[in-house]
């Protein structure tokens, strides 16, 4: 059965939206009808609507628009709740649509709620879990819906899902870390730019001029600032200007192949910030090799999937070349070791745990290492970044407002 979302006004004359089953449009009016909802737009779920002044229907395709507009941070949110709750259901012997099902009554958000009817209804109707989840790759990543394949594959779906969720779950931690640890260094950035931005342009013109008319001698620190406070307010739209066109240019060039490997390489080599990104880096390496590995996909397949999961061209371009490796004959350990990327005791790990055959659990074993890394790194970044930020604001702020302070203090000793 085809699922509609809707826009309408309720018995209140309230806005509502939502979605329903029904056969047809026309079927999906008539319930909505029923429970006192007078519909303005209506269309199955992936198009646009707009219902014309005679009551007909007009379809416009939109590719992907109504799942567009939720924040990745949400569809991440709402994908590892789904997940361990749809684990839980199949493990207690609940089919699988009749769990989504559940999951559809579950769900508060809208666009989720309208995700899992259209994956019930194809899966309900024949269609292959893996393949359907393929319909809507906002939410489902093909490290996903790999996992959900090998999971079928085994005949341990509820298994994969749990570790699934126990995965996604880990890595919302891990990125809450490193924005929390963000936040207050930016904070502090933003607010220095802002008082020296609002001080260059409303306070320095005016104390300057009043000394003009006083006749003040100005010294040459105030003469410099008040220079490049007139530039700042005379030409602030060529900064502003040149500001945007450099940030297009930095996305543009970060968006070629050549210009995102120059780029994550240099994150690498960045002091503080280098460290933080490597390990997170491994940390994620080592989690989903792991996690792919006992799921049952083989090594060259969670490879490949690894490679885009990382998220830095540098260690992807690494991992692509152990997979070209494998293929040749050679171990994983090899060309870890050698790429220079990978921290050695990576690789020895990674080497100890082919000898022994317990590559997953070293695998694990490295990344609860680095997890306990990152935050010390983190810890460490946000240490020295934040007294870094703190003596920036006190020089470029206090040098403004000693200049301001010199002919003034000048000022007072002629007239004694």
């Amino acid at each position: 059965m085809p699922v509609y979302e809707y826009k309408g006004l309720d018995g209140n004359a309230k806005s509502c939206v939502g979605v329903i089953d029904a056969e047809t449009p026309r079927d999906a009016r008539d319930k909505l009808r029923q429970k006192r909802i007078y519909v303005t737009q209506i269309g199955a779920v992936g198009e646009a609507t707009t219902t014309q002044s005679d009551g007909k229907v007009k379809v416009k395709k939109q590719r992907g628009a109504v799942m567009n507009r939720l924040g990745q941070g949400k569809r991440n949110a709402d994908v590892a709740q789904f997940t361990r709750q749809l684990s839980t259901l199949l493990s207690a012997g609940i089919p699988l649509t009749q769990s989504l099902t559940a999951l559809v009554e579950q769900t508060g958000d809208k666009r989720m709620q309208t995700v899992i009817r259209d994956v019930r209804e194809k899966v309900s109707q024949g269609g292959d879990f893996g393949e359907v989840l393929g319909d809507h790759p906002l939410y489902f990543s093909p490290l996903f819906r790999s996992m959900i394949k090998a999971g079928q594959a085994s005949g341990e779906l509820a298994e994969v899902l749990d570790r699934l969720g126990s995965f996604l779950q880990k890595q919302a931690r891990l990125r809450g870390k490193i924005l929390a640890a963000m936040t207050y260094p930016v904070i502090l950035l933003i607010m220095s730019l802002l008082v020296v931005t609002f001080l260059m342009i409303f306070v320095i013109p005016d104390i300057t001029n009043l000394l003009k008319e006083q006749g003040a001698t100005l010294p040459l620190p105030t003469l410099i600032v008040t220079e490049a406070s007139d530039i700042l307010v005379g030409y602030w739209y060529i900064f502003l200007s040149a500001f945007l066109a450099a940030l297009l240019f930095f996305r543009a060039w970060t968006a070629t192949e050549t210009g995102a490997y120059s780029w994550d390489r240099f994150k690498l080599r960045v002091p503080l910030i280098g460290a933080v990104t490597t390990r997170v880096a491994v940390s994620r390496f080592a989690t989903t090799f792991a996690v792919l590995l006992r799921s049952g996909l083989p090594a060259l397949e969670s490879l490949r999937i690894v490679k885009d999961v990382v998220a830095n061209k540098v260690l992807s371009k690494v991992i692509g070349e152990v997979h070209d490796s494998i293929i040749e004959g050679t171990d994983i350990s090899t060309p870890m070791k050698k790429s220079g990327v990978f921290p050695p005791v990576v690789g020895y790990m990674v080497a100890v745990g082919e000898q022994t055959g317990e590559l997953e659990n070293l695998l694990e074993r490295i990344s609860e290492a680095y997890d306990e890394e990152v935050d010390l790194a983190v810890q460490k970044m946000t240490a020295a970044m934040e007294p870094i930020m703190i003596l920036f604001m006190a020089v470029v702020v206090g040098g403004i407002v000693a200049a301001v302070m010199l002919p003034l203090m000048q000022m007072t000793q002629n007239m004694r």
